[in-house]
């Protein structure tokens, strides 16, 4: 599992000084369910804008 998880979405409410993500699990999907074979097939379902936590 990866020690550091980067995130540069600064209106995340998980995102944290330096980059880095604070939420406690990363969950990351791809597009309608299908096999991903590149980054823009896949969304991070993590994500919770600023303010809303």
């Amino acid at each position: 599992m990866a020690k550091d998880v980067l995130c540069e979405v600064n209106n995340c409410a998980y995102w944290a000084r330096g980059n880095k993500c604070s939420a406690e699990s990363i969950y990351v999907v791809s597009h309608k369910g299908q096999t991903a074979s590149n980054t823009q097939e896949t969304d991070c379902k993590t994500f919770e804008p600023e303010g809303l936590s």
